[in-house]
């Protein structure tokens, strides 16, 4: 129980991850990629910084998979994250009505749907995309569209350009700053908590900007 356990705390540590899995790593980090954005349980893993910190060690990556180039690992991990959208959607769309009737649990908050299904009204299938940089709203966006019964084309559509948009940026970005600043797998942890801050600013503006509302109605 304990090896579980010290398990799910370096999941947070996404440097333990390349480190500790070596060769395997990449398949932890597609399966991580799929349950973040295939189920409602993955809201809480680590997704961007996860992503960012692969670009960073892509050489070691590349090595431990058939020195294929850099280019073919975004393009799996992109292609993963579309199956996890895909999965999400079907969630939703076999049993959304009874997700909103569910009761609160560790790993699913009824209120993180219904602000995705919020976000979803505002910005409609381009939430799709947007979702793909937010946590929280990256899990549940699928979900809500296959709840709502969009149209299945349409869906995949914007998975797909989610999907390529969020990993190219990320993954790259990880790859070349490292090229350009070595050092970085120094300060790793720093990063990372800038890059959470950054993802999860908007939604904090957002809850704000209700809060004020709601004060002055």
């Amino acid at each position: 129980m304990s090896d579980i356990w010290d398990f799910f705390q370096h999941l947070f540590n996404p440097r333990w991850i390349f480190l500790y899995f070596g060769n395997t790593a990449l398949f932890i980090l597609l399966a991580i990629v799929f349950a973040e954005t295939g189920f409602f349980i993955g809201f809480f893993l680590p997704g961007d910084s996860l992503l960012f910190t692969a670009g960073i060690f892509g050489e070691d990556l590349c090595k431990n998979f058939y020195d294929v180039p850099f280019f073919v690992i975004i393009l799996i991990v992109a292609f993963v994250a579309i199956l996890g959208n895909m999965q999400g959607y079907w969630l939703g769309y076999k049993s959304g009505k009874l997700l909103y009737k569910k009761k609160d649990s560790f790993f699913f908050k009824r209120k993180h749907l219904i602000l995705a299904k919020l976000f979803y009204n505002k910005y409609k299938t381009t939430a799709l995309i947007m979702s793909r940089f937010l946590p929280m709203f990256r899990s549940f966006a699928p979900i809500v569209a296959g709840a709502i019964r969009i149209n299945f084309k349409k869906f995949m559509i914007y998975n797909i350009i989610g999907a390529l948009a969020w990993t190219f940026s990320i993954m790259l970005a990880g790859h070349y700053l490292d090229k350009s600043f070595p050092e970085l797998k120094n300060h790793l942890e720093w990063i990372i908590l800038l890059i959470v801050f950054i993802t999860a600013l908007p939604i904090f503006l957002k809850i704000s900007k209700n809060k004020k509302k709601k004060v002055f109605i």
